[in-house]
């Protein structure tokens, strides 16, 4: 009999974690954390999974420990590692932007550019892009490793690198951004060997497929009407030009049904002119995953 071939995916621990549940959990996979544990239990037998934190996530990845992962862009630079990237997934603790690293002073210090903090000493968990930022700039500072807190050192020192969606840690602790060292999303990488065998391939790329819907859908709803068809192009004019919608015949043959899925933004301002404009029955509903 066969050996039951089974992907190893590493799982982000820490922030991520939960995000990372719910976004499995949108494309279709029931994934459960254990409080203690490391091996979260997911609902494929084809899939077995591991927790590491997002930090050493690329190195084991590389290293073939894992045959993919999910961390970010930040660190895969940190580590310098060589993986392939499957795809981009745009999803946080916080919020659907970008993670940052930024270049951080006290509000009273007298630096307005990098440049200002020439022989000083800055603290950072991203040592070696912090180091390669201040290169690139011919920038002599002493780099020293964080362990956590960062923003307190900041007036320890003459300057944190630290990582920030919102800002809002940095202001609550009277710090000003003087330059962005490196913009950061969560990404999905394979070990290049691993990637190599079709069998592996073929379900990463299924799993990222699932992954990259969910995301899509997030932002997204279907939208159901009827309207009479001598009211037709008036609906059709509210639509978004781009979208091609579903038009079905009803039994009633004077009217039809219309289904389309758009922007969560865009519905909530069409639908009361949908109304107006003589659609009825207007059902919206969530979406879990959109495929391209």
């Amino acid at each position: 009999m066969n050996e039951q071939r089974v992907l190893k995916i590493g799982i982000p621990k820490g922030s991520l974690a939960e995000s990372t549940v719910d976004l499995f959990a949108r494309a279709g996979f029931q994934l459960n954390l254990s409080s203690r544990g490391y091996y979260p239990s997911i609902d494929d037998p084809g899939i077995s999974c591991v927790m590491f934190r997002a930090q050493e996530m690329s190195r084991y990845v590389e290293d073939g420990v894992l045959d993919a992962g999910l961390t970010g862009h930040d660190w895969i630079c940190e580590n310098n590692s060589d993986v392939h990237e499957v795809c981009e997934l745009i999803y946080s603790k916080a919020t659907a932007r970008p993670a940052r690293w930024v270049l951080a002073v006290p509000n009273e210090s007298k630096a307005q550019k990098a440049e200002d903090l020439e022989g000083g000493i800055i603290a950072t968990e991203l040592v070696n892009v912090t180091s390669q930022y201040f290169e690139r700039r011919g920038i002599k500072v002493k780099i020293e490793f964080s362990w956590g807190a960062t923003e307190v050192k900041a007036r320890l020192l003459d300057g944190i690198v630290d990582v920030t969606e919102t800002g809002s840690s940095l202001r609550a602790n009277n710090l000003r951004i003087i330059d962005q060292v490196l913009t950061s999303t969560t990404r999905f990488v394979a070990n290049k060997q691993a990637y190599a065998e079709p069998w592996k391939r073929e379900k990463i790329d299924s799993v990222a497929l699932l992954l990259r819907g969910a995301i899509e859908a997030r932002a997204k709803v279907g939208l159901k009407l009827n309207v009479a068809r001598n009211n037709l192009d008036k609906v059709f004019s509210l639509l978004p030009a781009e979208l091609s919608p579903t038009v079905s015949s009803l039994a009633d043959d004077q009217y039809v049904a219309i289904e389309v899925i758009l922007e969560a933004t865009i519905e909530r301002a069409i639908v009361p002119q949908l109304q107006k404009a003589g659609a009825s029955g207007i059902i919206v509903y969530p979406l879990n995953k959109v495929i391209p």
